[in-house]
């Protein structure tokens, strides 16, 4: 297998669909108020990811800067959609912006910050690892939000409709250049790929324990 194909493999086997909390959310297990908190502590890693995009253009080739630097742009964008999904469930701007997230969450965050920051290589496929099943997952936070929350608003919906669309095209990004990286750098790269996907888990993890706890 190539790199790519070794991370999707990963990706599969610890998929955040499976995860608990969108396993809840999928079938209309959870509250309002437990959207109301995973708007908070998600947002933590929402309001980062443009710069950590932006450190990873930074060290890009040339040739490469442009597509990667549009990325960046674009995750710049998708912070307003996600104030006004907060705001759909009744989160305030002034609220969502002021706070800084459980420590777990933090913890999370930091980590994919550490990991994009670390080498060109590990920051893309610590990001081709987020993005890469992006698509499905806003797509079934859709559904859920449709069919169990009665949430049809286009202020509801609007991110994960941008990311059902954005994120194949940032995905296919990364890609192409994992596919290119030099052997004696994929080794680290996968292993950037699998800890981006155990931070991912963990910032959910945060959500599950401080807002479901034991309703699961």
């Amino acid at each position: 297998m190539n790199i790519v194909q070794k991370i999707d493999s990963e990706i599969e086997k610890r998929s955040l669909l499976k995860h608990p909390f969108y396993q809840m959310w999928s079938q209309g297990k959870l509250t309002i108020d437990h959207l109301r908190g995973y708007s908070k502590e998600y947002f933590q890693l929402v309001k980062a990811v443009p710069s950590m995009v932006e450190g990873i253009a930074a060290a890009a080739d040339i040739s490469i800067r442009e597509s990667v630097s549009n990325n960046a742009k674009e995750e710049a964008d998708h912070v307003e959609p996600w104030t006004r999904f907060a705001s759909s469930l009744g989160v305030s701007q002034n609220e969502l912006s002021s706070y800084d997230g459980d420590a777990a969450t933090v913890a999370a965050v930091s980590e994919m910050q550490r990991l994009t920051n670390s080498s060109f290589e590990e920051g893309v496929a610590a990001m081709y690892a987020y993005e890469a099943e992006l698509p499905k997952i806003s797509r079934s936070k859709i559904d859920g939000l449709k069919q169990f929350y009665d949430m049809n608003s286009r202020d509801a919906t609007k991110y994960f409709e941008i990311h059902e669309e954005a994120d194949v095209r940032h995905a296919q990004v990364w890609r192409e250049i994992l596919l290119t990286i030099p052997a004696d750098r994929r080794e680290a790269a996968f292993r950037a790929a699998i800890d981006s996907l155990k931070s991912q888990n963990a910032l959910l993890d945060s959500v599950q324990q401080k807002y479901v706890g034991m309703h699961c």
